[in-house]
């Protein structure tokens, strides 16, 4: 038998589920109809037309002006769209539910950063429609302490970027929390982080909202189809951001900056697996490299090559050896040897090696230059990669993967032979180009498109079908 208390405490539940599930009702339509806006932002973003801009501008006015036809068309053209783009979905699974929210969802990508990107996209172009975001000039570099009129307009954009909390827009004064904003502006964009704005700081700075929203549209495709058929473990070099990556089912086990290719002797892009594992590599100098790089050092210093451990071979694989002036003098004319550096301290490729079988001739590898690391842009090697946490790769990989343990202990001591060890199972290993992601934080990363390749990653996308 109910208590007074209880019966009113059961009736207020009953007004409460009452009143409560029209509401869930809209909810859930509101829902499908935002999903389907910003699954048609990325479309509009990516490859405009008349149609996707008639589409979109229809779904702004919610759901109550969209017609059933259309939006069946609508759901039909997204999965066509992610489906010739290699993007996967549970698009399958769409037909068998009545449920429109269901049915929506299903048809986004399914990639764990596809709603953080989303969201920044959709504030990226709230944002470019806010306010002004014109070309901003300065004849000087700006650090903590200048006054210049720039300074209200790059706080408020660092504000709204989210690098800076709070700002007076009437001060002038490059402070302390301007300079924080700045370095870590400097840090999401992959520039030197010193909090001060130079030319590069300031390039990034003026680029629109709109552009940004496109950058991470066109990568966030691109390194989603990429993904979609990758294998639990592998290592993944990302060129433009200088970073490289073990994944180990889903997990990040290794990390470290990397060094690739000037942008006139880019890596490139390949997929591949690692086989072999070389301490103390020697290195056999390729034909490009010797006349591009190393005759003109030895044009200067006939000494080069015996300082620098080079042997000397002619084309039968006879040693040769000469004196520095004979080097020297030979080095002006046509150069008939090969030079194998000798493994030790100061080889070229210092420590470890890791080869992958490629038409391009390039490698992971250590390197003597280790304070290169520091630098900002690392686009500076001939193609090959060179590795920061070279000890830790080789390490997880003698763990992991090689199958002759007790000769890899024998050999740390070791310096001077080259012992290569094989793998008992290969690595793949992927060099991609993504220049713009959002992380696991939920910022925005953006980095400089070091080899130009953004636009043709645009066209090519614009240009798929349907």
């Amino acid at each position: 038998m109910f208590t007074r208390c209880s019966s009113v405490l059961v009736f207020a539940v009953l007004v409460i589920l009452f009143c409560t599930r029209p509401l869930l009702a809209m909810d859930r339509s509101e829902a499908a109809f935002n999903s389907l806006l910003y699954q048609v932002q990325f479309v509009r973003l990516i490859k405009p037309s008349k149609q996707i801009e008639q589409d979109y501008r229809a779904l702004t006015l919610g759901p109550m002006e969209l017609k059933l036809a259309r939006v069946e068309r609508i759901k039909s053209e997204l999965q066509q769209f992610w489906g010739s783009l290699g993007i996967p979905t549970n698009a399958t699974n769409m037909k068998s539910s009545d449920n429109l929210l269901q049915q929506v969802l299903s048809l986004e990508p399914l990639s764990k950063d596809y709603l953080a990107t989303s969201n920044k996209i959709r504030y990226l172009l709230w944002l470019d429609q806010k306010g002004d975001w014109s070309e901003l000039e300065s004849n000087s570099w700006l650090k903590q302490g200048n006054k210049h009129s720039l300074v209200p307009e790059i706080s408020r954009r660092l504000k709204e970027l989210g690098d800076l909390r709070e700002y007076n827009p009437l001060s002038t004064l490059f402070d302390a929390n301007v300079k924080n904003a700045v370095r870590l502006f400097q840090q999401r964009h992959g520039l030197k982080i010193d909090g001060i704005i130079g030319p590069e700081t300031l390039r990034w700075i003026n680029i629109k909202p709109v552009k940004r929203a496109e950058l991470l549209a066109i990568n966030f495709i691109n390194k989603t189809r990429y993904l979609a058929s990758i294998e639990p473990i592998f290592l993944i070099v990302n060129i433009p951001a200088f970073e490289l990556e073990l994944i180990d089912n889903g997990q990040v086990a290794l990390q470290s900056r990397v060094i690739v290719g000037k942008p006139y002797r880019q890596t490139p892009l390949l997929n591949s697996r690692i086989s072999n594992l070389v301490i103390n590599p020697s290195w056999r100098v390729p034909r490009s490299l010797l006349t591009r790089d190393l005759l003109p050092k030895v044009r200067e210093d006939g000494g080069y090559i015996q300082d620098r451990n080079f042997n000397v071979f002619d084309n039968q694989g006879q040693m040769v050896s000469k004196t520095a002036q004979e080097w020297q003098d030979l080095a002006h004319g046509r150069f008939p040897y090969r030079l194998v550096q000798k493994p030790g301290e100061g080889n070229t490729l210092g420590r470890y090696k890791f080869y992958f079988e490629n038409k391009y001739s390039v490698y992971l590898h250590d390197t003597a230059d280790k304070e290169l690391f520091e630098e900002s842009n690392r686009a500076l090697s001939s193609g090959c990669i060179r590795i920061e946490n070279v000890e830790g790769l080789a390490n997880w990989m003698a763990s992991n993967l090689v199958t002759d343990k007790q000769t890899w202990v024998e050999m740390q001591a070791e310096r001077q032979k080259t012992q290569w060890f094989t793998l008992n199972q290969s690595l793949p290993i992927h060099l991609v180009y993504w220049t713009a992601w959002v992380d696991k934080w939920g910022a925005a990363q953006f980095r400089n498109d070091i080899y130009q390749r953004n636009s043709a990653l645009n066209l090519a996308l614009a240009n798929t079908s349907p």
